[in-house]
């Protein structure tokens, strides 16, 4: 009939065959089948929502720290870093309203700004707090390690400022672009294109964790007022974790996975790195708040050692003012009382021990059995023996 209607110029191929179009987006096509993927709208719409909502929730508690910045949990914690963390995490939650639409260059160029801006800002304020505690633990000398929030935003800047310039010549030099795929089904969707400049970027922020990972194995045993350099440290690991576990997805077990899988795996990034993240950080903090105990310090870590300068000189605040003289005085006396108690505990040692005027209690301390074959001295170095006899100390 088509060469009749060819050859002839019959009205046969019209009256027996009729011709339809393809489904949208095919090229060619020899029945009805779709040849792009569907979108689920509604299931999008409410991951968007969940994460724009997240998003709403760390300016909120950015207001509510900067309401409480005074109270010693916050304080503490250096108010101006924990406001940086917050800003990070509200930036990686917008990477999932840039991935929410049919992907073109525009929402391309905000998906890896978003990812990868927010990245470096939550991840870099969390490390320079941890190389603080990490720098303040490892000190050996007596003088105290003044590491100040300016200081560390002054090694901070340099890594924002790499990162910025890598993202600003990636998008003017070679602007990302979306590309079509097709997923497991044959069906045509598209994707933003991962080139040399992205497995560059992912090279460098491994390095960067793993790096994050060795500081906050550094400072494992590390006491601080509130658990603070312990959080942050989980926070670290669970970044570097969830990031590695979510590539081998990619990669391995979802590599053609459809737009809404790659939506969801998307969003349970968001979720268990951000998420989690604001979770430890600030949970305990706002909640020694709710309870009022935000003003309290912490009697257990203060129990183990940790004085209020170390917190300060850790994790914390080092005011740029003179400084506090009482708080200085309350560490004094508490040094000089442990001082006083144990030059007082090696006077009745040395009393006691081998002296025949002295009838020694049957089972006491200070019997020859019990008597320690080493004595030492608070006031010598740690494992000498005393030389001189208390009375010419």
């Amino acid at each position: 009939s088509w060469q009749d209607e060819e050859e002839n110029n019959t009205e046969t191929w019209r009256t027996v065959f009729q011709c339809r179009k393809c489904a949208p987006g095919c090229h060619f096509c020899t029945d009805p089948s779709p040849c792009l993927a569907t979108y689920h709208w509604p299931f999008r719409i409410t991951l968007l929502v969940f994460s724009v909502s997240c998003a709403l929730c760390t300016m909120i508690i950015n207001v509510y720290m900067f309401k409480h910045r005074k109270l010693k949990v916050f304080k503490v914690a250096s108010p101006i870093f924990l406001s940086i963390t917050l800003f990070g995490c509200a930036t990686m939650y917008m990477e999932m309203a840039a991935i929410f639409p049919v992907l073109d260059t525009y929402s391309c160029i905000a998906t890896k700004w978003s990812r990868h801006l927010g990245f470096c800002i939550t991840y870099t304020a969390l490390l320079m707090k941890t190389w603080r505690v990490s720098l303040t633990y490892r000190v050996k000398s007596a003088h105290k390690v003044k590491l100040t929030d300016k200081q560390l935003l002054q090694w901070m800047v340099p890594i924002l400022l790499v990162m910025l310039i890598y993202l600003g010549t990636w998008t003017l030099s070679d602007t990302p672009t979306a590309e079509e795929i097709v997923d497991n089904e044959d069906l045509r969707f598209k994707q933003c294109v991962y080139n040399w400049w992205d497995h560059s970027l992912a090279i460098g922020e491994v390095l960067f964790l793993a790096w994050g990972i060795r500081v906050c194995y550094n400072v494992r045993n590390a006491e601080s007022l509130f658990n603070e350099a312990r959080l942050i440290s989980y926070a670290i690991y669970n970044i570097a974790i969830v990031n590695i576990m979510m590539i081998a997805f990619h990669l391995f077990i979802f590599p053609h996975a459809g737009p809404d899988i790659k939506y969801l795996l998307g969003f349970i990034r968001t979720q268990l790195s951000t998420s989690v993240t604001v979770a430890l950080v600030f949970g305990p903090k706002i909640i020694r708040v709710l309870r009022g105990q935000g003003d309290q310090w912490d009697n257990r870590a203060r129990s183990r050692g940790v004085t209020a300068s170390f917190s300060l000189n850790g994790i914390g605040l080092v005011p740029e003012e003179a400084p506090d003289l009482y708080q200085e005085n309350e560490e004094l006396k508490e040094e000089i009382q442990k001082l006083a108690a144990q030059i007082e505990f090696m006077k009745i040692v040395h009393m006691e021990i081998n002296n025949r005027h002295v009838k020694p209690k049957s089972g006491g301390y200070f019997t020859t059995l019990n008597a320690p074959t080493v004595v030492h001295s608070p006031l010598s170095r740690q494992g000498c023996l005393l030389s001189k006899p208390p009375e010419e100390l």
